[in-house]
C-alpha cells in the first residue's frame, strides 16, 4: 500500500512539475553612446519574432509637455499604441511630426490641463515637434515588440520577460546611428551594444 500510495505521489509531483510553464529571459546590458556627454534615451527592442503578432495595448501611453519639454524625451511604444499628449504647462503647446511614417501629424494647439491622442500604426521612429516653442523636442519610438526598454544616463538597460530563443536586437538614438545584432537568449542574458555617428 505505501510503495503504491509513493508511486501515486510521484506521478502527482511529475505531473505537476510538468505543467509549470517555463521561466522567460532577462535581458540586460549597457549602451555606449559614444561622443555624447551620457548614454541614455537610447531604445533597446527585439525585431520582429517569426509567425508572432501582438495585439496594441488598450492602455493609453502617455507624454506630457511640462516645464518646456517633452517628458518623457524618448517614449518606446509598441506599433498600435495611442499616445495621449498632455499640456502642463501654462502656455498653449502644439505637438506635430514631420515624419512619413507617423503620418506627418499636426494635433493643433490646446491650453493646459488638456490633452490629444494619436495612434501610431507603423514601426516609426517620429520625432515630435511644438510649432509654439520651435526647441522643444522628443520622440516616440514605434517598434514591433513589446520587448523593449530606453537606457538610462549610465547605458544601462533591462528588458524582462524575454522567452528564450534567438533574436534580432536592435538600438536606436536620436543622434546616433541604429544598430542591431543577433542575440540568444537563455535565462539571466547580456548584450551590449555601441552607438556612433
Amino acid at each position: 500500500m505505501m510503495k503504491r500510495l509513493s508511486r501515486l505521489v510521484l506521478a502527482g509531483s511529475i505531473l505537476a512539475f510538468a505543467a509549470v510553464p517555463l521561466l522567460a529571459g532577462d535581458l540586460h546590458g549597457k549602451v555606449e553612446c559614444k561622443g555624447l556627454s551620457d548614454s541614455g534615451s537610447a531604445v533597446v527592442y527585439i525585431a520582429t519574432l517569426p509567425a508572432k503578432a501582438f495585439a496594441a495595448p488598450k492602455e493609453h501611453a502617455k507624454v506630457d509637455q511640462a516645464n518646456m519639454k517633452f517628458v518623457p524625451h524618448v517614449l518606446p511604444v509598441l506599433i498600435g499604441t495611442t499616445v495621449d499628449f498632455l499640456n502642463s504647462d501654462s502656455v498653449t503647446h502644439n505637438v506635430f511630426t514631420p515624419d512619413a511614417c507617423a503620418g506627418k501629424f499636426n494635433l493643433g494647439t490646446w491650453p493646459k490641463g488638456q490633452s490629444k491622442s494619436y495612434t501610431f500604426t507603423k514601426e516609426c521612429f517620429a520625432t515630435l515637434l511644438c510649432l509654439v516653442h520651435p526647441e522643444m523636442e522628443g520622440f516616440v519610438a514605434v517598434v514591433p515588440t513589446p520587448y523593449f526598454a530606453v537606457t538610462a544616463a549610465d547605458g544601462s538597460y533591462r528588458i524582462a520577460d524575454v522567452p528564450d530563443g534567438s533574436y534580432t536586437v536592435k538600438t536606436w538614438h536620436p543622434k546616433l546611428k541604429a544598430t542591431g545584432r543577433t542575440v540568444a537568449v537563455q535565462g539571466a542574458t547580456a548584450a551590449d551594444f555601441q552607438l556612433s555617428k
